[in-house]
């Protein structure tokens, strides 16, 4: 327990002695009623869970300092040492005492075949009893050329450390941050686990790549491989964005024919299709793809038409076997010994069915959402999501509101203004905005120029567990307001609604929780302080008019066209549209955070922890292209653990 959290549960010691030693001689007096009482309770209550929640291990909390001569290597040479030995020999309270009281330890397969968050030591306790047993672990190795000393703030430091290990069936990988207490020791305040590889299943690159020559015969050998004519799939992966394709690439390094069904006419398409003024607001070092990275050439910010082609050279260079226009009718409880049944109808009519044990489901976020908004049909002009929105000039001469104000909204308001088009932004609620400028570079700071080894940079990056990371989020998104104080001030003066993120933390908490809810500042904001991006936000929008909206206030918008621009539904529907509707009611909730901070069923089965669920074998790959890049791999393991019989159990 950090002596800040000590110090808050003295407090709550002090108040429940007060409220032992006060309510019985109140109640034999009758001088207090129950609402006093209920009173003192909830003040107990809300002391009691202050004192328990997460806080940062500043220097002033641990009561401790840093000298600038501190030996890093030896500290966390010596704190390995005990750790592998107390490991490796299963002795939990020597593992626990290496540890600080609030510690987190976050595993991803290494040791829970599943994603897990563990905050403090009770807790951490109970999984290594659980778990440890169920494995025997070996070879650990401290990686001594990435141990440094890390000042993020001057009142934080930490001695972050990177091992590799062996489990039982896996090759891992660990992350661990020791801090410095008052009695001059360190331990631990963050671990993490990551499964690798699994043993005698290595990826068939680098070194094992294909040595034979092959002359004349490629052409032919890869349109075999497609049409599937002389081994059918063992995976089908329905849609063929980066989600797609970062996991059958995945798969097929560990020599899995995989099948990616893709519903457009090219590759890249999901992209390429829409709004002509979409672009990555990622950097490029955080965006690389698995195997091939972009080249040092590339621009910081990608274009999407750019990100399409580049998506459809990756499927050919990797090989990937790709079904384009190709519609996934169905996938249903299989036969023939195999899990499920894929029904796949091609370009020209023609169904083929698949018999195999996996599906992975690679669709993103679900269907546009249009809110039910009366007297939509009572509107003159046009109305569409911002899904199917394409060219700004296609509404040459019009009046366009766009209904939203995230990313989406922004890019597309700002091509209107760019084309010489009348339109209003009709924000409906707070959002959080940051210019790219001050943002990027110290929300990536190591997915940045002259950053780690993108490899690496992924495993620090996971090692923070998600509530860690709202806790550092939430200083860094002050110092990102005030660099962007003006561009604040200047929204807010025109009337735009700004907000600092859930608890103050930015754009991640409110990306992981509902896949929006913010803005990253590429110059629409500007645009809107400047009124060439007109602004409506004094009021909800009541329905409908022949000629436009109408707010609540009474208030009116004149429009031909209403753009919204307001997010997708439930990421559910497009697996409702292709399993059996006994099925619908076993998927779990996909996307946003449980309690552990972890995302719900993503890079996992959708049906649930149990070896029995009746979605077993039915998978979700979603996210941006870098959290694509790292847990493809992890997705792919899992996957083939199943396939070779190593799966353990899931830890619950």
């Amino acid at each position: 327990m950090t002596p800040t959290m000590a110090s808050d549960m003295n407090e709550v010691h002090t108040q429940e002695s007060q409220l032992n030693d006060g309510i019985p001689s109140v109640l034999v007096k009758g001088r207090a009623s129950i609402a006093v009482i209920i009173t003192r309770l909830s003040l107990l209550f809300n002391l009691y869970i202050m004192a328990n929640q997460p806080v940062l291990p500043t220097l002033d909390n641990l009561k401790s300092s840093v000298t600038p001569d501190v030996n890093v290597q030896a500290v966390a040479s010596q704190w390995f040492l005990a750790f592998t030995e107390a490991m490796q020999s299963k002795n939990i309270t020597a593992v626990i005492d290496l540890l600080v009281d609030d510690v987190f330890w976050r595993d991803m397969l290494a040791l829970t075949w599943d994603f897990h968050t563990f905050q403090s030591t009770p807790s951490v306790k109970k999984f290594l009893a659980d778990q440890l047993p169920l494995f025997t672990l070996s070879s650990f190795k401290l990686r001594e050329d990435l141990v440094e000393l890390q000042r993020p703030y001057p009142d934080i430091a930490w001695i972050q450390a990177f091992f590799d290990f062996e489990t039982t069936v896996g090759i891992a990988s660990g992350v661990f941050r020791l801090v410095p207490l008052a009695d001059g020791s360190w331990k631990a305040h963050t671990v993490f686990t990551n499964l690798e590889n699994i043993k005698g299943f290595p990826e068939q690159n680098g070194p094992r790549r294909d040595h034979q020559p092959n002359h004349g015969k490629w052409a032919a050998k890869r349109a075999r491989e497609i049409e599937c004519v002389d081994e059918e799939p063992s995976v089908v992966v329905i849609g063929g964005g980066q989600s797609g394709l970062d996991v059958a690439a995945r798969l097929k390094m560990l020599g899995m024919k995989t099948m990616v069904v893709e519903k457009n006419e090219r590759i890249g398409d999901n992209w390429r299709k829409r709004y002509a003024a979409l672009c990555l607001h990622d950097p490029v070092w955080f965006d690389h793809m698995p195997y091939i990275p972009f080249p040092t050439s590339w621009p910081v910010y990608t274009p999407a038409l750019k990100l399409a082609d580049w998506l459809e050279s990756y499927a050919h260079s990797m090989e990937l076997d790709v079904w384009t226009s190709a519609t996934a009718l169905s996938v249903i409880p299989g036969t023939k010994r195999k899990k499920w049944t894929v029904t796949v109808q091609r370009a020209d009519g023609k169904e083929r069915i698949f018999e195999v044990n996996h599906v992975v489901f690679s669709l993103g976020g679900g269907m546009g959402q249009i809110p039910d908004i009366p007297g939509q049909n009572d509107f003159k002009g046009r109305i569409l999501h911002s899904s199917k929105h394409g060219l700004a000039t296609d509404h040459a001469g019009k009046k366009v509101v766009v209904v939203g104000a995230c990313t989406s909204a922004h890019d597309i308001c700002a091509d209107y203004v760019e084309n010489g088009i009348d339109v209003t932004m009709v924000q409906r609620s707070p959002i959080y905005v940051m210019s790219t400028k001050e943002g990027m570079p110290r929300f990536m700071a190591i997915f940045w120029e002259g950053g780690p080894p993108t490899d690496v940079a992924d495993r620090a990056n996971a090692s923070y567990p998600n509530l860690l990371l709202k806790l550092m989020h939430q200083r860094v998104t002050k110092d990102i307001a005030d660099a962007d104080k003006e561009l604040l001030d200047g929204l807010r003066k025109r009337g735009f609604k700004t907000t600092l993120g859930d608890d103050d933390s930015g754009f991640l908490f409110t990306a992981l929780n509902r896949g929006g809810g913010y803005y990253l500042d590429v110059g629409a904001s500007q645009m809107i302080i400047d009124e060439k991006i007109k602004l409506k936000s004094d009021g909800p929008i009541s329905r409908f008019t022949q000629t436009g909206l109408l707010f609540e206030d009474g208030s009116t918008l004149d429009a031909d066209v209403v753009v919204f621009a307001t997010g997708y539904a439930d990421a559910r529907h497009s697996y409702r549209a292709l399993l059996p509707e006994s099925l619908h009611d076993k998927l779990y909730p996909i996307w946003g955070l449980d309690k552990e901070g972890e995302l719900n069923s993503v890079w996992r089965e959708v049906g649930g922890r149990s070896k029995d669920a009746e979605l077993n074998g039915i998978w979700c790959m979603m996210g941006d292209l870098a959290l694509c890049r790292f847990h493809s791999k992890h997705l792919a393991l899992q996957i083939k653990s199943y396939e070779e019989g190593i799966f353990g159990t899931r830890y619950q």
